[in-house]
């Protein structure tokens, strides 16, 4: 059933669906928008998967005068699906660093005053002390409430991803991230890869602080043939890899995923754990999002490229006791949850439709959309703000979802 946005109506059917869904290939994509790379200031994609002995491909695109983080990583169970991820996040990087949609400076109650729709501040991720008012203006950019079905205000701080300014301007109350920026081949296949990788953030900030064997996924029990290939490359590279079913009250299949060399593992250099998340309304493309994730976690900090990285994650990555450790407690589980069915649908609209189900049954009252496509670019680039969804930053305050499994944990 097509979905509403604006004055349209969107429907998307998929065209593939091996270890991703997209509604092309990603080598037609990757022929698609690889000759947009010099006027997006995009230098290379490198092929970094043999700096590292596990061979899951990995594949960075460079850009470098970027205003977010210059170089972005892609990774996929085969190369063509690495280079497409690589290059996908480079271009809605570029897109979010130049936000052309319509802007107000405003304050929110002076909006509301002239019948518009605003989001709800105060359920937005926020850095921890930092005051939320509505008396105080704010830039706006205009997008389309999924679930309201109306246009909606949503803060240009929660849109924009450029990150370069002056050092005398006051940070705004609300976290910057790229969560829900997102790139497609269509603005329905944008929408949903955003709105997974929100529900993704949201199930990593609320997932158990322990973990027991009940949640650890059965990896040998595992069949779908893209994981199953990740899996046996790592079992070959002499790496410990598990995984956690982390799924929240969402119900969308979300996975985090550790890997680590076992003790003994021929290496000239320590090599500490990694970890992938992933989700999806199918638990196979969930699962292989968080295994190859976590594997370019590791070739990252093995190739130092990463403009956005501290000292100290260098450091833990370089600790052989921490590695120990985490070998150890890995080697230890004994994994009882089977990998969930797939809840995906053939379309993106359908898919669509059943995710903001999903987020309208958790409490949450507005799903915005912004489309930050450019006509004279021509790929379909995506923002999304859901507010109530939680995050995983640093300095960011608690909200009510986190809050209320905070008080359920202190039981």
């Amino acid at each position: 059933m097509p979905v509403r946005i604006g004055d349209h109506d969107l429907a998307a059917p998929k065209g593939h669906t091996a270890g991703t869904h997209r509604t092309r290939s990603p080598a037609a994509t990757l022929a698609a928008y690889r000759p947009l790379m010099p006027r997006l200031g995009i230098t290379r994609l490198a092929d970094v998967t043999g700096l590292d002995v596990v061979g899951v491909p990995v594949v960075q695109a460079v850009r470098p005068n970027a205003r977010s983080v210059s170089v972005s990583q892609g990774k996929g169970a085969d190369r063509e699906a690495a280079a497409a991820s690589a290059l996908m996040e480079a271009i809605e990087g570029w897109h979010g660093e130049r936000v052309a949609v319509p802007l107000r400076w405003e304050r929110a109650a002076a909006l509301r005053r002239e019948g518009q729709a605003v989001v709800d501040l105060h359920a937005l991720p926020r850095r921890a002390g930092a005051e939320v008012r509505e008396d105080l203006p704010l830039l706006w950019c205009l997008g389309w409430d999924l679930l309201a079905g109306r246009p909606t205000w949503v803060p240009h701080a929660c849109v924009s991803v450029d990150f370069v300014r002056d050092p005398r301007e006051p940070l705004p109350p609300f976290i910057e991230s790229t969560s829900g920026l997102a790139s497609g081949n269509h603005l329905l296949e944008a929408i949903v890869h955003a709105l997974c990788e929100l529900i993704e953030r949201d199930a990593t900030a609320l997932a158990p602080l322990e973990i027991d064997d009940a949640r650890r996924v059965d990896l040998a029990a595992v069949t779908d043939p893209s994981c199953r290939e990740v899996l046996t490359r790592l079992h070959a590279a002499a790496l410990a890899v598990g995984a956690v079913d982390i799924t929240s009250d969402l119900g969308v299949p979300t996975y985090a995923c550790r890997i680590v060399d076992r003790p003994g593992a021929p290496r000239w250099a320590a090599r500490g754990a990694c970890g992938g998340y992933g989700a999806h309304l199918d638990s196979a493309v969930a699962l292989l999002r968080a295994l190859t994730e976590a594997v370019q976690s590791r070739l990252t900090l093995i190739a130092g490229s990463r403009d956005d990285l501290s000292p100290k994650t260098y450091e833990a990555f370089t600790d052989p006791q921490a590695g120990a450790e985490e070998a150890a407690a890995l080697a230890a589980a004994r994994p009882q949850r089977a990998l969930g069915p797939t809840l995906a649908t053939d379309s993106f609209d359908g898919d669509l439709e059943l995710l903001l189900a999903r987020v309208r049954a958790a409490g949450c009252t507005s799903a915005v959309v912004v489309d930050l496509t450019r006509a004279e670019i021509g790929v379909p680039v995506a923002r999304v703000v859901v507010p109530g969804l939680e995050g995983r930053f640093a300095g960011m305050a608690p909200g009510p979802r986190a809050r209320a499994r905070g008080a359920r944990r202190a039981r």
